[in-house]
């Protein structure tokens, strides 16, 4: 087991790096979003997708997004019926994610749905920025993947299979509840997508964080997971100040997924679940990304950052507050279902 932790986490902490300096060396737009797929990738262990594999992703990449396409007009001219239309296809997007395990298809339509759909509100030319980075960014993901796979193999196909909800409406509970979640942050990004459109990613994982989480559990895990992300944000960000080149860059990228990945994979012993790593470290990357952005364009980059990393903490506490409001409510609606209907005998 420690030999296949350590290969995982090796794994996993290299391709992250490696993406991060493929994205940054190439100049791809938004290029925080190639080393996010690795993490959204290599968040369950095994190798890496075939040739198949990525034409076949990279195709329902392109299903997914035309569908964000499709509903630009209809956000510019016909709101009220698109956020519906959105608050449906998210719905069906968090079942597929949580409840059948086709993840990337369900994160896929998710950033279709949402995503592209913010950001062709504003300009079309924004639009085909954010697919370009998507396709860019998934591409490079899998490609590093392929290169660092052959030195750190995986030792045993021991992966945990993802557990089943129990009954039909316990899975369609889960959707509801996760899309309940993101949908907020969606409507805050429609209000200004430049500064909101990332509080859209962190929603996202936020909703499928929730999904084998109850109300008691999720206070330290939501919102803890948010504070660390931001710490380690805030320590990169320090430590890259020390010499900010591309190599250090990718250096302190590659320790600081190594920390994360060691964590996830169980070479180091951690008290919290998984999720709470891979959250931790999505956290870190949607902050310290637009930060660099920032820093280049001449922006105040601890400014910008303070006020996103604000907005996230308030989307976590909301994420939190309606987990809570949410089960609580199924619960006595369950109850008084209960004492109404009896059960025989």
């Amino acid at each position: 087991m420690t030999k296949t932790a350590e290969n995982r986490a090796l794994r996993f902490a290299f391709a992250t790096a490696l993406a991060l300096a493929v994205a940054y060396a190439f100049g791809f737009p938004l290029p925080f979003i190639a080393p996010l797929f690795v993490v959204f990738l290599s968040a369950m262990p095994g190798p890496p997708m075939g040739p198949k594999g990525l034409l076949g992703l990279l195709l329902i990449m392109i299903v997914s997004l035309t569908v964000g396409v499709l509903l630009i007009p209809l956000i510019r001219y016909y709101p009220v019926s698109a956020v519906l239309i959105v608050a449906v296809g998210l719905y069906f997007s968090m079942y597929l994610t949580l409840i059948h395990g086709k993840r990337l298809l369900g994160t896929f339509l998710t950033i279709g749905f949402t995503l592209i759909s913010v950001a062709g509100s504003v300009d079309y030319l924004l639009a085909t920025t954010v697919i370009k980075s998507l396709a860019l960014g998934i591409f490079s993901a899998v490609l590093c993947q392929w290169i660092v796979y052959p030195f750190f193999p995986e030792q045993a196909t021991s992966a945990t299979p993802q557990e089943a909800a129990s009954g039909e409406s316990q899975s369609n509970w889960l959707a509801v509840r996760a899309m309940l979640i993101v949908m907020p942050a969606y409507l805050l990004a429609l209000t200004n997508p430049s500064q909101y459109l990332m509080t859209i990613m962190k929603s996202v994982s936020l909703g499928q964080q929730t999904s084998a989480m109850d109300a008691r559990h999720a206070g330290r895990e939501l919102i803890g997971s948010t504070f660390v992300g931001g710490i380690m944000a805030v320590v990169f960000w320090k430590l890259l100040s020390i010499s900010p080149t591309l190599w250090m860059f990718s250096l302190w990228m590659f320790v600081f997924a190594l920390y994360t990945s060691a964590k996830l994979y169980g070479f180091l012993k951690t008290r919290v679940a998984p999720s709470f790593w891979i959250n931790a470290l999505v956290t870190m990357l949607i902050l310290l990304g637009p930060a660099v952005e920032d820093s280049a364009n001449g922006k105040d980059a601890f400014a910008a950052f303070f006020q996103r990393f604000a907005t996230f903490v308030a989307v976590t506490l909301y994420a939190w507050g309606a987990l809570a409001f949410l089960e609580s409510w199924r619960t006595r609606r369950l109850a008084k279902s209960k004492t109404a209907n009896p059960s025989p005998g």
